[in-house]
C-alpha cells in the first residue's frame, strides 16, 4: 500500500466556442492529471486545473510535490499534506495548492480502491443522494434572451430543480432583463442562482441585487472581488438574497478569515483548488461549527463524494456549457434522477475512469 510512483501529465482541449462570464473568457479546458501508483498495483487518479499559462505552473509544482508522496502509505494523507504545505518551499496559497490537490485527490482515490469502498464512505457516508444544480447561462456571441431561455428550459427538462446563470458581463439593465427572462422561462418552482464571478464593486453588487430580489433568487455568487471581505459583508448586509462564495479561497486559514468577515451564507470550497480532499475536510468541519452549509464549486465527479459525506453538504454543481467539445478526459456515473438528485458512484475510490486515447491526443506535457 506504499506509493512507488507519481505520474503527472498536462492536457489542453480547445473549446469549440469560447465562453464568457462576468470577468473571464475561457477558450480552453486545461487539466493537470496525477496518477499515484502503489506497490500492490493500485492506481489513484487526481486532477486540478488552471487556464493556459497557469496550468504550466500547476503542472511543474505537481511534478516537484509528487516526490513527497513516494514511500508513504496511501492512508498517510495528513502527513503528506503537511509535507507539501511548506511556505518556504513553494508558497502559502495559490497555484501550488492546486498542484497539492491533484496529488491529494489521487491518494484518496487509491485509498478507496485499496479497501474497496467509495471515497464518500471513507469520509463519513452521510447521504446516498444529494441535490444538484445545472450551471450555465454563459455569454456567447449571438445568444440573446430567447437562446438563454431555451438553454435553461433544456436544463429543467433534463431534470434540474436548480439552475445557475452568469451575470456581471453585460450592462446592469441587460443582466436584470436576462434574469427576469430566465425566471419567466422556468417558472416559479425552479430555483435560480446568479453568479457574478467577482465582477462588481460592492455598490454595484447591491444595486443589481435589489433589482432582482423580487425574482426569488436562491443565491448571489461571488458578487465582489475575492479579497474584498469588507465589501462582501456590506453586500450581505444590504440584500435579502443569500450570498455564496469561496471558490477562489485557499486552505482552512483562508476560510477562517472568510467566515470571520460575516459576508457569506453559503461556502463554496473547491477541493481541486484549495489543496485537495484532506484540506476540504477541515474546511467542512470549520463551516459546520458556524452552521454554514457547503456547496462546492466545480467538478461534480469529485464533489458528489464530498457533499454526500458531510452533514452540512448542501448541493453539488454540475456544469454543462455550450461549446465544451464532444469528449471528456474523465468519466463517472452521474445521472440526475426524477427529483433532480444525484448519487455518488458505488465503485471503490472516486469511481472515475479515464479516456486514455483522448488523454494521449490532448497531452501537451
Amino acid at each position: 500500500m506504499r506509493v512507488t510512483e507519481v505520474v503527472t501529465t498536462l492536457h489542453r482541449v480547445k473549446r469549440e466556442r469560447a465562453i464568457r462570464n462576468g470577468r473571464y473568457t475561457y477558450a480552453f479546458n486545461c487539466t493537470v492529471l496525477t496518477r499515484v501508483r502503489t506497490d500492490d498495483g493500485i492506481e489513484g487518479i487526481g486532477w486540478a486545473g488552471g487556464q493556459p499559462g497557469a496550468d504550466q505552473t500547476v503542472f511543474q509544482a505537481a511534478l516537484a510535490l509528487g516526490e513527497y508522496a513516494i514511500g508513504l502509505d496511501v492512508f498517510d494523507v495528513e502527513r503528506l499534506w503537511e509535507r507539501m504545505f511548506q511556505p518556504k518551499i513553494f508558497g502559502r496559497r495559490g497555484l501550488t495548492n492546486r498542484a497539492m490537490a491533484a496529488i491529494d485527490i489521487a491518494m484518496w482515490d487509491a485509498m478507496g480502491k485499496t479497501v474497496g469502498v467509495p471515497v464518500y464512505k471513507l469520509l463519513g457516508g452521510y447521504a446516498q443522494r444529494v441535490p444538484t444544480y445545472l450551471a450555465g447561462g454563459y455569454y456567447l456571441e449571438g445568444k440573446g434572451l430567447e437562446g438563454l431561455q431555451e438553454e435553461m428550459r433544456q436544463k429543467v427538462a433534463a431534470g434540474a430543480r436548480y439552475i445557475k446563470m452568469k451575470i456581471g458581463g453585460a450592462p446592469m439593465s441587460e443582466d436584470v432583463a436576462r434574469v427576469r427572462a430566465v425566471r419567466e422561462a422556468v417558472g416559479p418552482d425552479v430555483e435560480i442562482m446568479v453568479d457574478a464571478n467577482n465582477a462588481y464593486s460592492p455598490v454595484d453588487a447591491l444595486r443589481i441585487a435589489r433589482r432582482i430580489e423580487d425574482l426569488d433568487i436562491y443565491w448571489f455568487e461571488e458578487p465582489v472581488h475575492a479579497e474584498d471581505y469588507e465589501g462582501l459583508a456590506k453586500v450581505h448586509q444590504g440584500t435579502c438574497i443569500p450570498i455564496a462564495t469561496g471558490e477562489n479561497e485557499y486552505t482552512r486559514y483562508g476560510f477562517r478569515d472568510l467566515i470571520a468577515c460575516g459576508g457569506a451564507d453559503i461556502l463554496q470550497p473547491d477541493a481541486n483548488v484549495l489543496g485537495g480532499i484532506t484540506e476540504f475536510r477541515h474546511i467542512a468541519s470549520l463551516a459546520s461549527a458556524h452552521n454554514l452549509p457547503i456547496a462546492p464549486h466545480g467538478s461534480a465527479l469529485l464533489h458528489v463524494h464530498l457533499v454526500s459525506a458531510i452533514a452540512n453538504g448542501l448541493i453539488v454543481e454540475h456544469v454543462v456549457t455550450e461549446g465544451s467539445g464532444r469528449r471528456d478526459l474523465m468519466h463517472g456515473d452521474l445521472t440526475l434522477d426524477d427529483d433532480g438528485m444525484v448519487s455518488p458512484p458505488d465503485k471503490p475510490g472516486l469511481g472515475v475512469t479515464l479516456d486514455e486515447e483522448y488523454l494521449a491526443e490532448t497531452r501537451i506535457a
